[in-house]
């Protein structure tokens, strides 16, 4: 089947259903599937802009709320993860995934699907040390820090996917998984966006955490957005025994959803064709969300997840094949996703502009349903319950109990270095709120450009890259032109989809001289979010 990978879609969904609409009328593809690897800003009305951490200059109403409202539908299945530009309370809503609009589906904080037996996982959000460790505990109205904690990768959903033991045909990440720029052409990387230079040299760049997935999940794709950069790399993964197959993941990077930006990737993916159509559960991620329920937490206090370390009498919560049959049976075989959309906030008027609109916390049907389907905690129910019991005790004794750790390891260290983490010196949107508004008033907002008089760009069939077979690795996308490797296989030959024995991509290094001073870092930026001159 044709599946469609975008980026950061930055709330522009007309853009992407137009320039997919071109797809079709030009080359007569249409892709059964659309994936968008975060930033997607499913933004309902101006209380939802209130909680985008972005400067206000960049709170904008876009287009997702005629989706929301029914006044459009996506044409398209959509399957989406978040990323660190998102209206933060709505997807807080479906902390275990759900529709936030008919046709179109979040991933929740981390999730597993299949869509015509392809197997699809994701892990929203963006990695910070100092959060990493803490339970999921931010609800609106934020604050100027829980507003960005909110999209911070927590232990506990890595942990939930390091469990699976199938194989994963594709999984999402909004940043880049640590190190994935040694296994492409990082020369060419480092000629386009040359302040990723002293990342990159310090193996900094990325998150430890996704490249920790990536080394256990091994999936067939991977696919991130973020960097604003389209970038390819191919990497062989070592087997652990001698009965193991070598498994390889073709990774892609791409570009934010702009007019002329190559922001869109169509590539044939092999899938069951006695499957149906539609979206469906996983049951050994079900099985696993049942495993690991009594490990949810919804505290400030930092924990480590369970491991063989002596401290925990148990450790392996990955699930046997019985108790994904009891998933199964549960649920009587029909693994389909229930269409249980519904609204859950007032939808964005632009005849009647609320621009003092509050957020509230909200607790969704879809959320409700599920967990009571499966006996699964419903995490902002237990924030809300949280926050009542806290309201009755004293301050000294809600300090006392936010230092010890639910699951009695609270004085573990942190399985990553606390000051080395992936983009913690020089996170683009951390510096950018702090440098061009991070202090501003949360409640500032603006629904400019009006939804009547959208921004004057078409699609453009530039925006569009056709995959015939599988991700093609070329000199041009994921090595270096100068790399005996390429020279000896051919250069731009295409990966075959089952070619799972190439050789590995030889590691390249960074040959040259060049630091990244402080004005670099600041263009770096400014080059994350908004559009460079190259994009008018």
């Amino acid at each position: 089947m044709k599946v469609a990978v975008a980026g950061c879609c930055h709330g522009a969904l007309d853009k992407m259903y137009e320039t997919l609409e071109l797809l079709q009328q030009r080359h007569n593809v249409r892709p059964d599937l659309l994936l968008c690897c975060g930033d997607f800003q499913a933004v309902r009305n101006e209380a939802d802009l209130r909680c985008m951490a972005v400067p206000a200059k960049y709170r904008h109403m876009q287009t997702f709320y005629r989706y929301y409202s029914g006044e459009k539908k996506a044409p398209v299945l959509t399957v989406f993860i978040g990323g660190n530009h998102e209206a933060s309370n709505h997807l807080q809503e479906l902390p275990y995934g759900g529709w936030v609009a008919p046709n179109i589906y979040y991933l929740g904080y981390a999730g597993v699907v299949r869509f015509r037996g392809v197997r699809i996982g994701g892990i929203s959000g963006i990695f910070k040390s100092h959060d990493y460790r803490k339970g999921h505990f931010e609800c609106p109205p934020y604050n100027q820090q829980t507003i960005r904690s909110a999209y911070h990768v927590r232990n506990i959903e890595v942990f939930k996917l390091k469990q699976l033991k199938r194989p994963i045909d594709i999984f999402m990440s909004h940043d880049w998984p640590r190190s994935i720029y040694h296994y492409g052409n990082k020369k060419q990387l480092l000629k386009m966006k040359s302040f990723f230079r002293q990342e990159v040299e310090s193996n900094t760049l990325g998150s430890p955490a996704a490249s920790e997935l990536l080394q256990h999940l091994k999936p067939t794709y991977w696919f991130s957005a973020h960097l604003h950069v389209k970038f390819a790399a191919f990497m062989q993964h070592e087997t652990n025994s001698k009965e193991e197959l070598p498994k390889a993941t073709k990774f892609l990077a791409l570009d934010k959803c702009l007019p002329h930006r190559d922001f869109l990737q169509i590539i044939d993916v092999e899938h069951d064709p006695n499957a149906g159509d539609s979206l469906e559960y996983d049951a050994e991620w079900i099985a696993i969300l049942k495993a690991t329920n009594s490990l949810v937490n919804v505290t400030q206090s930092s924990w480590n997840m369970p491991e063989k370390n002596g401290l925990h009498a148990k450790w392996d919560y990955s699930v046997t094949e019985e108790a994904i049959k009891e998933v199964l049976e549960e649920l009587n075989h029909d693994l389909k996703i229930p269409c249980n959309f519904t609204l859950t906030a007032a939808c964005y008027d632009p005849s009647k502009p609320q621009k003092n609109m509050e957020p509230v916390h909200t607790i969704n049907p879809q959320t409700t349903e599920f967990c009571a389907q499966f006996g699964l905690t419903d995490i902002n129910d237990r924030i809300q319950q949280a926050k009542e019991e806290s309201s009755g005790r004293g301050e000294g004794e809600e300090e006392e109990e936010e230092e010890m750790d639910s699951t009695g390891s609270a004085e573990e260290p942190s399985e990553y270095n606390t000051d080395n983490s992936g983009l913690s010196s020089f996170n683009p949107d951390e510096i950018m709120l702090d440098e061009e508004g991070g202090d501003e008033d949360l409640s500032t907002c603006s629904v400019d450009p009006s939804p009547d008089h959208p921004p004057e760009f078409s699609a453009s069939f530039s925006d569009i890259r056709i995959m015939p077979d599988s991700m093609v690795v070329s000199s041009d996308d994921a090595m270096d032109s100068n790399n005996e490797e390429l020279e000896k296989s051919g250069g731009s030959k295409p990966v075959e989809e089952k070619s799972s024995t190439e050789r590995s991509l030889k590691r390249i290094g960074g040959d040259e001289n060049g630091n990244s001073g402080v004005k670099k870092i600041k263009r770096r930026n400014q080059a994350i979010y908004a559009a460079e001159d190259g994009d008018k």
